[in-house]
């Protein structure tokens, strides 16, 4: 079980362990331009994942680069559309087309998880521009299930470094210890979604202050059970 989890980090926003972490994971969620990154970040990141052996999906959100993505906004079905195929776009044309996979970020991430039209929405623009990426979604979210009824493959994500609340849902950044910030903490939580059989990846945030630790710890965690 723990052989097959693809470990994953969203990269391309600025962070300055970029190359390190993608030393590390299987798949990295590169920023498109909107919340974070820019067309050069998003051109040396895919170079960094190419070189690396690390499989490139495209990472877009909500163009408020003031709260990095992660404010809820309400905008029409038709304009997300047409935000997710524009960033995903940009970064398929970087990529030559080849897209692996999409993860929406952010606030529009944890929308989609939740409002059927937004989910259909975000759906309906990665299909326009990338038709065989797979998607990343929480598993049982609408976002997911939009994916499998429009006939793309869902790869069922966790997260070592967020709390959950009892429905599956992850604990909003605004309350208090929605962030997990103890690598053993995460390790823990990383080995018992592993276990669980709900997920097929797992992310840590690249952008945290202590993802470089986690990975690591994570990635030896799993190869110790592995070998078991």
């Amino acid at each position: 079980m723990m052989n097959s989890i693809d470990l994953n980090a969203d990269l391309g926003e600025g962070g300055a362990d970029d190359a390190a972490l993608l030393e590390l994971v299987d798949s990295a969620n590169i920023a498109c331009g909107g919340h974070a990154g820019s067309e050069e970040i998003m051109r040396r990141t895919v170079a960094l994942a190419m070189a690396a052996g690390v499989a490139a999906g495209a990472h877009p959100g909500y163009e408020d680069r003031a709260n990095f993505g992660r404010r809820e906004m309400v905008m029409a079905p038709e304009a997300v559309t047409e935000l997710v195929m524009r960033q995903v776009g940009k970064f398929a044309a970087i990529t030559g087309g080849v897209v692996h996979h999409v993860k929406p970020h952010g606030a529009l991430y944890h929308q989609a998880h939740r409002e059927a039209s937004l989910a259909a929405a975000v759906v309906k623009g990665i299909q326009k521009v990338a038709p065989d990426a797979l998607l990343y979604a929480l598993p049982d979210s609408l976002l997911a299930a939009a994916g499998r009824a429009a006939g793309m493959t869902v790869r069922a994500e966790g997260f070592a470094d967020r709390r959950y609340r009892a429905d599956g849902s992850l604990v909003p950044r605004g309350e208090p210890a929605a962030v997990i910030s103890e690598v053993p903490e995460a390790v823990a939580q990383a080995l018992e979604l592993a276990r669980s059989g709900r997920i097929a990846t797992l992310c840590v945030h690249g952008d945290g202050p202590q993802a470089l630790a986690m990975l690591r710890a994570i990635r030896a965690a799993f190869s110790a059970r592995t070998e078991k």
